[in-house]
This record gives C-alpha cells, sequence and structure tokens, in this order.
C-alpha cells in the first residue's frame, strides 16, 4: 500500500537475461516485507516470482521480461509476462511449475496477443499456513 493509503503498482522491464532475475526477487521480497508477509511467505513469493520468470526467459522472444506488481493489502500480485513464440504456454507438468503453484495462492498463465502473462499471487494471512 502505497503512503496515501492506496493499493499500490510497480512496473518493472529486465533484459531477458538469468543476470537479472535477482531484480523482480527482490523487489517483491520488499513489498512484501512492507506489507506484513512472514519470512516464510516472503522467501516463498520470491521463490515464485523467480520461478514465474525462469519460465518466461528462454522464451522471451522481444528479450525483454516484464514484471507488474500490485499491492492491494493483504494480497499481493505478481504478473510477469514476455513475447513469446505462438502457442507457447508453460508445461504445468514441469518441476518449475509445481514448485511455482506449491508457494503461493494462486498461479495462472495467459497469453493475450503473444504475450504470455504468468500471475501468482499470495495473501499475507493465507501464506502463513501455506
Amino acid at each position: 500500500m502505497s503512503s496515501t493509503g492506496r493499493a499500490a503498482e510497480v512496473r518493472l522491464s529486465i533484459p531477458a537475461d538469468s543476470a537479472y532475475i535477482a531484480v523482480p526477487r527482490s523487489v517483491v521480497g520488499n513489498l512484501a516485507a512492507r506489507n506484513d508477509f512472514t519470512l516464510d511467505a516472503i522467501d516463498d513469493l520470491r521463490i515464485a516470482v523467480d520461478e514465474a520468470c525462469a519460465l518466461l526467459l528462454p522464451e522471451a522472444a522481444d528479450g525483454v521480461l516484464e514484471c507488474v506488481f500490485e499491492v492491494d493489502p493483504p494480497q499481493l500480485t505478481v504478473h510477469a509476462s514476455a513475447v513469446v513464440p505462438g502457442g507457447w504456454m508453460p508445461d504445468t507438468d514441469s518441476f518449475g511449475w509445481t514448485v511455482l503453484t506449491a508457494l503461493v495462492e494462486s498461479a495462472a498463465a495467459e497469453t493475450v496477443d503473444g504475450r504470455l502473462t504468468i500471475t501468482v499471487t499470495a495473501t499475507a494471512t493465507a501464506s502463513e499456513t501455506l
């Protein structure tokens, strides 16, 4: 939540290179810490965002990974997206997807106009029981 008491949104654009994955992981950790997530929940959310980004990296056709962080306490939603080759979707039976879905309240993948977005959502109170 912003200092004005309203929901907040943070946008981030990074090169689709594994060297930059620490940036969205750091941002989500900071936002979760500011919004009363437990230490375990913060770690879970960091790993989930890392996995979402890692799934997109090799497929990012334009070399750019976009992340949008929506903070609406107690909920934190992250949309990681990239332009991907036509028809590509993450393998929901893969280890990465299994890890991703185990760590957050919800996870989904959706393609719109060639851009695949992986959305993960966690709630401060719900994440304590995950």
